[in-house]
């Protein structure tokens, strides 16, 4: 099957993660600059050389980097990115224009199928977050008789869930979701007030007691069984613990057979493979494909 997943950074000061499918190498975000990047792939056993291509979530500072966007231009790695991400990639990235002048800055759109290799598919949708708009996404390995090979789903940086991103993510063999702050934490730091309101707000970021909501209606919805993994990303390190993650993702893990992995800012991980297929991947009807942020007000328990 050729799959592998390594969280090389995670959290507010740099995200970045590595998707390896057949062969072919994507980064979801570049936040780190080239060479911390370089160190970073070097501990997984990668390099820039294994990198064919990223994919930008949003267009907050600790997503991208301009200097990493110049080494992508002179490696020749292309960028994809939303369309409506460009105005502010090109107002606060020099390096930006020299991408699309240099035909390596692609675009997908929300809800639609990307074949971003002939193995793997990208399947973009809107998160609730104060960068407009920011997505997360469904990767699936190329399809086989029976259906995907493999499908993982990635959400970070959103203050609420929906009932279809609930959807979007089920029966995926690996679920990386943000588990940003306990919220006691967050309302007795010593942060701005606005800020406060902020992470707290529907287009902030999900707390512990969220995302564990948030988990729960997920594995609820499984079809075919659990995810083998749960990746817990984007934990503050003012505001959080990741102790305090673990226990509230645990106590909805504790009956189902699921690894649970924590990534942090200063260090890799996890690093997954996945073993042989187990199990019927359900194709995600294009009728799901749709994810409606302001849906979050409707939900009870939310911030």
């Amino acid at each position: 099957m050729g799959f592998r997943l390594a969280v090389l950074a995670s959290g507010s000061s740099g995200n970045a993660t590595l998707l390896e499918a057949d062969g072919f190498g994507l980064l979801i975000d570049a936040g780190l600059g080239p060479r911390q990047l370089a160190s970073r792939l070097a501990a997984v056993g990668a390099s820039w050389h294994k990198v064919n291509a990223v994919v930008l979530t949003h267009t907050h500072s600790d997503h991208w980097r301009d200097r990493t966007f110049e080494h992508l231009r002179r490696l020749n790695i292309p960028l994809y990115c939303h369309g409506e991400h460009h105005a502010a990639l090109r107002a606060y990235s020099s390096a930006f224009a020299a991408l699309t002048k240099g035909g390596l800055v692609r675009a997908y759109e929300r809800d639609n199928e990307l074949w971003i290799s002939q193995r793997l598919c990208c399947r973009p949708f809107e998160l609730s977050h104060d960068s407009t708009p920011t997505f997360g996404f469904r990767f699936e390995g190329g399809e086989g008789l029976f259906g995907p090979s493999w499908a993982v789903g990635y959400a970070a940086d959103l203050g609420c869930w929906t009932p279809e991103l609930v959807e979007l993510l089920a029966d995926a063999d690996i679920l990386a979701l943000e588990f940003n702050h306990d919220e006691h934490l967050e309302r007795t730091s010593r942060r701005p007030q606005m800020l406060i309101e902020r992470v707290l707000g529907e287009y902030g970021h999900l707390s512990n007691a969220q995302a564990a909501e948030f988990l729960t209606a997920i594995l609820a919805s499984c079809e075919a069984g659990p995810p083998q993994h749960v990746i817990q990303l984007h934990l503050s390190r003012e505001c959080n613990r990741p102790a305090l993650a673990a226990a509230a993702a645990r106590e909805v893990l504790s009956r189902h057979a699921v690894t649970l992995h924590t990534a942090v800012q200063g260090r890799v991980g996890p690093i997954l493979s996945l073993e042989g297929r187990r199990r019927t991947i359900r194709r995600m009807p294009r009728s799901r494909l749709s994810a409606l942020p302001a849906a979050c007000r409707t939900l009870p328990g939310m911030d």
